[in-house]
């Protein structure tokens, strides 16, 4: 895979039954060059953090030589009855500052574990409403046109998202970190278009935060074809996620399960010039961790000699 000037990762939201330091020596005697860690309540925990132990795991990724990125996504760290709550749009002021305050300990987790980027979310909106501008992306044919959000209800959702990203942003801006933004299906911003739109409600600071494109995502969201939305979104790409899923659907599914083209996904951010972390996210294969994730790695390496 010498053709790649990106670095091939995987997600330790798909080891969840490894440790952390044993996780980073498997994937790289498979032959991944990056790990994407996902703090959580079994490593990392951003709340009950070992100092001594974040310094182990960033010499230990040095001596592999393995680029690191910080996931936030975390299912039940924050609140142990429901996924990925509380979020950034929550009607409680305080639980809103709940996620910001975990978001800024992931920045600064980040900065002690060297880990340029960070990626985050909008979560979902109360009720489902989506706050997606309708259309294909820029620079797309043919794409999905979204349900557009009632204005009355999107416009408070989106001045809670942009007050409670401007504080994670200013962390991130201190600490010499880059924030990727991934739209997510089910949540408030689940297309491309979300996160441009996004941008540009964040004014001058929208330059700053990066997009984290999960090549699934676009699948279930029906935005493709996926090299296509590559090659329109390559002026933002700052972190990428791998998996396969059916169409329509957002399950992470092992390559060859869903209707990804992965080699034409591998030539496209190529072509992009991409030069981050794409990361294998299957989060649903912790049964079989290590398994997985060398059947990917091999499903990587015929795609990339296609």
């Amino acid at each position: 895979m010498t053709r790649a000037s990106f670095r091939l990762g995987y997600n330790t939201n798909g080891l969840a039954h490894h440790r952390l330091d044993e996780a980073l020596e498997l994937l790289a005697r498979i032959g991944y060059r990056a790990v994407a860690i996902t703090p959580d309540v079994g490593a990392l925990d951003p709340y009950r953090l070992d100092a001594g132990f974040v310094r182990r795991i960033r010499r230990r990724a040095r001596t592999l030589d393995l680029a690191l990125a910080v996931e936030t996504g975390a299912r039940f760290l924050l609140d142990p009855e429901h996924k990925h709550h509380p979020s950034l749009l929550d009607p409680s002021r305080a639980a809103r500052r709940r996620r910001i305050d975990f978001l800024l300990r992931s920045v600064d987790l980040a900065a002690e574990l060297d880990a340029e980027v960070v990626s985050i979310w909008s979560g979902a909106a109360p009720g489902g409403v989506t706050g997606d501008p309708a259309g294909p992306t820029p620079g797309m044919r043919g794409a999905r046109r979204a349900r557009p959000a009632p204005a009355g209800a999107a416009s408070e959702l989106w001045e809670r998202l942009v007050d409670g990203l401007t504080p994670v942003l200013d962390r991130a801006r201190d600490q010499g970190r880059r924030l990727g933004f991934e739209p997510e299906p089910g949540m408030f911003l689940e297309r491309p278009t979300g996160y441009l739109e996004l941008r540009r409600r964040l004014g001058e600071r929208g330059a700053e935060l990066g997009l984290t494109l999960d090549v699934g995502h676009l699948i279930a969201t029906r935005d493709l074809p996926v090299p296509g939305q590559i090659a329109a979104l390559a002026p933002y790409l700052l972190h990428v996620q791998l998996d396969d899923a059916p169409l329509g659907r957002h399950e992470h599914r092992m390559f060859g399960e869903g209707v990804l083209d992965l080699a034409g996904t591998l030539a496209a951010l190529r072509a992009a010039g991409f030069r981050g972390m794409a990361a294998v996210e299957l989060s649903r294969d912790s049964h079989r961790g290590s398994e997985a994730a060398r059947l990917a790695f091999a499903a990587l390496r015929r795609a990339s000699r296609g």
